[in-house]
């Protein structure tokens, strides 16, 4: 089975509470892991003082959590890695250069990547282009912190050059990065019409990362309060010897982060049974 230990916490839906308040929950909840999602006001990419960066590390240790991955905000920031804008791109690679010093300063595993956007009215090969330049770029810094990244394709309404397995797949083969490993979330799957199967097949163990998400199929949803087949999904996982790290991502119309600890709760009910907790 899947064990509790591959299960790590996340500030997704909980940017409205103050960071400590977020990791004295994620405690509570049994977690010594989190991907931290890069949101004001617990630790985005324009203010990130080293003041602040040292406030985020005592709550850590105070709570004993650490950093699996570092995850900023890059859908709804003005930050765009594929932008046909220059400036705006040269400036969004250059925060994300600083994001892998900060993965560094956390003692985080990994950054965490998505492919940006070209413009519509443009040809979805130069945005591609332009986006393996910049994740090489980043990746390539990363390294030299000791940090890997993420790489996570979006839904079509998010970006219009890597939306599906078959992409992300041809896209990560065309990097010349040796420490880029691939991200499955289940609403992106869905959406797509893809399969757990096809990203096990395609990327093997450097399959690392998976957000656990509802929906309908669309909607990163808690788990119930959509219609896809989540205990299908994660047993097809298990069956294939999956190592890595999961999470949620339940960010719905914006209610659950009213009461996030009540959303994450129903959650972690779900998942329970599918769970190994042998070695606890």
């Amino acid at each position: 089975m899947l064990r509790r230990e591959q299960l790590i916490g996340a500030n997704f839906s909980f940017q409205h509470h103050p960071f400590r308040w977020v990791a004295e929950q994620l405690r509570r909840m049994g977690f010594s892991r989190m991907e931290l999602w890069g949101i004001a006001p617990h630790l985005d990419l324009f203010n990130d003082s080293n003041s602040r960066l040292r406030e985020v590390k005592a709550v850590l240790v105070d709570n004993q959590l650490s950093v699996h991955c570092f995850t900023p905000e890059q859908v709804l920031y003005p930050i765009n890695i594929a932008s046909g804008d220059d400036t705006y791109r040269a400036k969004s690679v250059e925060r994300f250069l600083h994001a892998a010093d900060i993965c560094a300063e956390l003692g985080a595993k990994y950054l965490f990547l998505t492919p940006g956007r070209g413009f519509e009215s443009e040809s979805r090969e130069r945005a591609w282009a332009r986006s393996i330049e910049s994740v090489n770029t980043i990746a390539r810094h990363a390294r030299s912190n000791g940090v890997a990244c993420l790489l996570e394709p979006l839904q079509r309404t998010e970006s219009n050059i890597v939306n599906n397995a078959d992409e992300l797949f041809a896209f990560w083969r065309e990097l010349d990065a040796d420490n880029v490993d691939a991200v499955l979330d289940i609403v992106a799957m869905a959406t797509a019409k893809d399969s757990v199967g096809a990203y096990v097949e395609k990327f093997g163990e450097r399959l690392s990362h998976v957000h656990i998400v509802d929906g309908t199929p669309a909607g990163h949803l808690v788990w119930g309060d959509g219609n896809l087949p989540l205990h299908d999904y994660l047993a097809e996982l298990d069956a294939s010897s999956f190592t890595g790290t999961l999470t949620f991502e339940p960010f719905g119309n914006g209610s659950y982060a009213l009461d996030p600890v009540s959303a994450w709760q129903r959650c972690l009910t779900a998942i329970a049974p599918l769970l190994d907790r042998a070695e606890q």
